[in-house]
């Protein structure tokens, strides 16, 4: 007993002084040091309002993470569409783990066992990201077209809010809570889709503003776009920081080449956007892309940070262009190219050509943030493109990219180091103190070392992945349900990650 005491005292000025615990010494005495570890906790889709997606108070870390074992499995029934059963981040809140597969259903799981709790059944098709969040004593999340509340002990309904009309045709985010309000959005589609973002009552539902993250009609009716599909920052003053989705159609048409269904710079698409959060009134913005013919999403989860005793934010998106703002001055700080990058600036040429990033590359996901430096996902993946080509011939399957992380000085932009990736990263970067994880489509989770790198572990799971990991405690939990064509007989699965106990 006294050895447990020794290294329950080591933790727990570990977590004070971030001194390093051998994983021999962890693997040992985790379950003996009861509320000496620390608490297990990713309520929401990133982590926290900074959309940082880094745990500093995880055991694991570049020496145990290499210990790490399947603790449990959950499978999931759902199939789900060309993107999978389930494309959502597990959120861990108490001792329970939540999900959202890609029919909308809402699972509550035990946190040391994987045993189901709860279900909360639908059958509402959605490609997302969408995923759920946990405030208080309550889950919320969305189907394709209602946003609602549910009791986190047992699953059953509070309330629910229909967003979706006419205009608005899709809900594919997952929530973020702050204040007494629910932060969503809605994404706009041509013809005639505008997306805007929401603030709802978390304890009623009731619609609280709404901002049209199009400004203007569009100048025809074929014309779509707006919205976001990755969840807001909020700020200590309870402003909100939204990424924007793409105009559309991207690419054109003999009669409307190069985007001109949507004509001019479309603002707010592909826009860095701030909001007052008790009001939606818009503080100020930086369009990334003006008039974006080529698909490119400025779609990424801002990550709020004080560096330097700067307030920052950064934001990337398909376009492959990681930026940081002044939050103070709105100035740019930095912006850095990430990926390859080929014909990916002003109008389309008439003939087909090669561009880079193409329609489903450049940053896809969200990134991390921890030790002043960004982990940037990147995909790899060009497509063949012209001023007068139909969407449908942009599209290359997935499994044909491959993939990146780069890591920058967020201070600066100036890349740190790359590791290169055999398939394209789908999921978001995480930080588990001094290691980065990221999943890739082909199924694989990979762990590096942020001061290098270099690889630290290495696993396969059950299918392809497009979902993101959490982390808490001594946990690592990813769900996998992506249909990777090289993966013969693909398991939908929540995996729970342990130290070897």
């Amino acid at each position: 007993m006294f050895y447990v005491a020794v290294i329950c005292a080591r933790l727990r000025a570990r977590r004070l002084a971030g001194a390093v615990v051998t994983a021999v010494s962890v693997a040992g005495i985790v379950s003996a040091c009861g509320s000496s570890l620390p608490a297990a906790l990713w309520p929401s889709a990133n982590g926290d309002l900074s959309n940082r997606r880094a745990d500093a108070a995880t055991i694991l870390d570049a020496e145990t993470i290499p210990q790490l074992r399947v603790r449990w499995r959950f499978r999931l029934r759902a199939h789900g569409s060309s993107f999978g059963a389930v494309t959502a981040n597990p959120i861990i809140s108490g001792n329970t783990v939540y999900i959202q597969d890609t029919t909308s259903s809402v699972y509550a799981l035990n946190l040391e066992t994987g045993a189901l709790r709860w279900k909360h059944a639908l059958a509402a098709p959605n490609d997302g990201p969408n995923g759920v969040t946990v405030s208080g004593s309550r889950v919320f999340g969305a189907t394709d077209t209602t946003v609602f509340a549910l009791d986190a002990a047992t699953g059953q309904p509070l309330w629910s809010r229909r967003l979706v009309n006419r205009f608005e045709q899709f809900i594919g985010v997952a929530p973020v809570v702050d204040r007494g309000r629910v932060y969503v959005s809605t994404q706009g589609f041509p013809p005639g889709g505008r997306g805007a973002l929401y603030a709802l009552s978390a304890s009623t539902g009731r619609v609280v503003w709404r901002f049209a993250t199009v400004a203007n009609p569009w100048p025809h009716p074929a014309a779509g776009g707006g919205g976001t599909w990755y969840p807001v920052g909020v700020d200590a003053s309870g402003n909100v920081y939204a990424g924007i989705s793409n105009p559309g159609p991207w690419g054109g048409s003999k009669a409307f080449p190069n985007g001109a269904w949507f004509g001019g710079s479309t603002l707010y698409t592909d826009s860095l956007v701030v909001l007052a959060g008790a009001t939606g009134q818009l503080l100020w913005y930086d369009q990334v892309t003006p008039h974006d013919v080529r698909d490119y999403d400025f779609e990424a989860s801002p990550i709020l940070a004080t560096l330097d005793g700067k307030q920052l934010v950064f934001g990337a998106g398909k376009a492959g262009r990681v930026v940081a703002w002044n939050r103070d001055t709105h100035a740019r700080v930095w912006s850095r190219a990430v990926g390859t990058h080929l014909h990916d600036l002003g109008p389309l040429p008439t003939d087909n050509t090669t561009v880079c990033p193409g329609l489903l590359g450049g940053v896809e996901t969200p990134m991390a943030l921890a030790g002043g430096r960004l982990f940037v996902p990147v995909v790899e993946l060009c497509a063949h493109e012209s001023a007068i080509t139909s969407k449908s011939a942009f599209l290359r399957p997935p499994s044909q990219g491959t993939g990146a992380v780069d890591a920058l000085d967020a201070e600066t932009g100036k890349t740190l180091w790359q590791r290169h990736l055999g398939s394209p990263p789908f999921g978001c970067a995480t930080v588990a103190r001094d290691a980065v994880i990221v999943p890739t489509y082909d199924g694989t989770l990979v762990a590096l070392a942020v001061a290098d790198g270099r690889r630290l572990w290495r696993t396969r799971l059950p299918a392809g992945d497009n979902s993101c990991p959490a982390v808490g405690r001594d946990l690592l939990i990813v769900a996998a349900g992506a249909p990777y064509p090289g993966i013969a007989h693909p398991q939908a699965e929540v995996v729970a990650f342990a130290i070897d106990r």
